[in-house]
């Protein structure tokens, strides 16, 4: 009786010296190491091991000692649950000779198996023995789960220092950012901050635009990364993808230039751009926060790179308006800055371009004391274009009318030097002639054109005859001239079809058959009368409609 009373006092004097000794540290290497020095020394076993199980219940090896090296792990996919039924296991158990193992459990939960071989003695384990390592693995599941709490604090800590440290570097890089209106200092900042905080070796910075991609920054071969993207398809990206986690076909391409992590850059959820990252110099796969790091980064640069897209915009289109400015102020002065005075006939004209320079055309040129040569025009489109097509035909009509070809003649000669300097299809309406001031006959050409209206005591007589528009080809039929005995308070009217289209807020056209219909009601005295009377119905007719044509018209009353 008394020897059983020294073994129970030796045991709780033991228990209590492992609890002090355990307890004695956070280090979770010393708890467990100790673990299994006490029970070989209190069970004369000299091979033993602790698997510890994570958070998802996998075990893993935390120590051991005399345990093979051929064999020293357990499969992933062991689970603390299932570890009994496992064959691995029940294999790994005997080629190690492990003879009792045990679970460690906590107030909740099992956190972990030891393993202990056989006693150096050949005497099997008793029912005691197993009741008293029980009592030592009670003792050290309170010690391995504050190791653990500890361990898990650290990270947390480490973590937060770490999200601290990101937050800061992207609030210092979101004043950086909001800085620059340069694209390329954008791509510079974002590579910079990627190596810095990253470590990668390699990266690149790509924009999604209407034409495909193109590729700001790249320390990937250029060539190669430009082949490899241009067969992939990133606007459905929606995420960060690893491409060693993927079976991903476009991760499996760029893998192979070495790319290990695809970022998408987005704004409202719609992928502008990508961040390609290569492997770390540190080594390692990137971490969810690493991750979380670059989509940020990624989030801040694609807003300065769309802003500075927007301000490059904003300053080309205002490059832009004052070269429009300017042609418009040059295309104004190609339109006659007076029309000349006659003594039989009044002229009077006006033009408005609807964008802020146009196609339309007139002109009233004197060739001599007797004769004026009257001209409307429009050419086919509208802005930059049109206009310098139609500063051409202004051109060509001056310097053709210094020649003093007879009509027909210089109608053949105009639509062959028009014809040699239009492409891409265009060509333009023309109507000319001449008005003579001795005999007060009109000989004209229309090239195309709108005819324009004489009228005379009410009625109408279109002026057609002439021959093809202007510009489609060279002069192959001569044009046709016809001339006409004008009389006193007769009215010519010449027009583009910047009038007759014009629309109102209905898009209903203001038509030929209203122009004509106020044509042969109009009683004045003046062309300047007439010309007005016919502006403020067209004005009347379309309201505050914005108009999609140039508007041109050129009247003349016989005195």
């Amino acid at each position: 009786m008394q020897t059983d009373h020294k073994i129970v006092l030796r045991n709780l004097s033991a228990l209590v010296d492992f609890s002090n000794l355990i307890n004695s540290s956070l280090d979770i290497e010393f708890i467990l190491n100790n673990l299994l020095l006490t029970c070989f020394g209190k069970f004369h076993t000299s091979r033993g091991a602790v698997y510890l199980a994570d958070k998802s219940g996998a075990l893993r090896l935390s120590a051991e000692k005399g345990i093979k090296k051929t064999h020293d792990y357990i499969p992933l996919e062991l689970n603390i649950h299932s570890y009994k039924t496992d064959k691995e296991f029940i294999n790994y158990l005997k080629e190690n000779k492990i003879v009792l193992v045990q679970e460690i459990n906590s107030d909740k939960d099992i956190i972990g198996l030891i393993l202990l071989g056989g006693r150096l003695t050949g005497e099997e384990y008793s029912e005691d023995d197993k009741d008293f390592l029980q009592t030592f693995l009670n003792i050290s599941a309170t010690a391995i789960q504050n190791s653990t709490s500890v361990l898990e604090l650290v990270d947390l800590n480490k973590n937060l220092d770490t999200k601290v440290q990101q937050l800061s570097t992207l609030f210092d890089l979101s004043k950086e950012f909001s800085a620059i209106l340069e694209i390329s200092q954008v791509s510079k900042l974002l590579g910079y901050s990627i190596i810095g905080q990253l470590l990668v070796s390699k990266y690149a910075v790509v924009i999604i635009n209407e034409a495909g991609f193109e590729v700001l920054d790249s320390k990937f071969p250029k060539d190669i990364l430009k082949r490899t993207l241009s067969d992939l398809d990133f606007l459905t990206l929606n995420s960060p993808i690893s491409c060693d986690e993927t079976e991903d076909k476009n991760c499996q391409k760029l893998s192979e230039i070495g790319i290990e992590l695809i970022v998408p850059m987005q704004i409202k959820q719609n992928t502008k751009g990508l961040i390609l990252l290569g492997k770390r110099i540190v080594g390692g796969s990137f971490s969810k926060s690493d991750i979380e790091f670059v989509s940020s980064l990624g989030s801040l640069a694609i807003i300065s790179i769309e802003n500075s897209l927007l301000f490059e915009e904003a300053l080309e289109k205002q490059r832009l308006e004052k070269d429009l400015e300017l042609a418009k102020k040059i295309q104004q002065n190609l339109l006659p800055s007076k029309l000349p005075k006659m003594k039989n006939f009044e002229i009077a004209a006006y033009n408005q371009a609807a964008k802020q320079v146009g196609g339309d055309y007139y002109d009233a040129i004197r060739l001599d004391d007797n004769r004026v040569l009257i001209s409307i025009g429009d050419v086919s489109g509208k802005g930059a274009q049109a206009a310098l097509l139609m500063a051409n035909l202004q051109a060509f009509q001056k310097s053709i009318s210094k020649l003093n070809n007879d009509l027909i003649d210089a109608s053949n000669l105009l639509n062959d030097l028009v014809s040699e300097n239009t492409t891409d299809g265009r060509f333009i309406t023309f109507f000319w002639g001449i008005l003579n001031d001795e005999t007060k006959q009109f000989e004209s050409v229309n090239m195309g054109h709108n005819p324009p209206l004489l009228i005379r005591n009410s009625k109408i007589q279109k002026l057609k005859l002439g021959g093809m528009i202007l510009g489609v080809m060279p002069t192959l039929t001569p044009y046709k001239s016809e001339v006409h005995e004008l009389q006193k308070d007769d009215i010519l009217i010449l027009f583009t079809d910047g009038i007759t289209e014009a629309m109102n807020s209905s898009n209903q056209e203001y038509s030929d058959e209203r122009l004509e219909k106020l044509a042969t009601e109009l009683n004045v005295d003046n062309a300047d009368e007439a010309l007005k009377i016919i502006l403020d119905d067209v004005k009347k007719f379309t309201g505050s409609t914005e108009q999609s044509d140039d508007i041109t018209i050129l009247v003349v009353k016989v005195n």
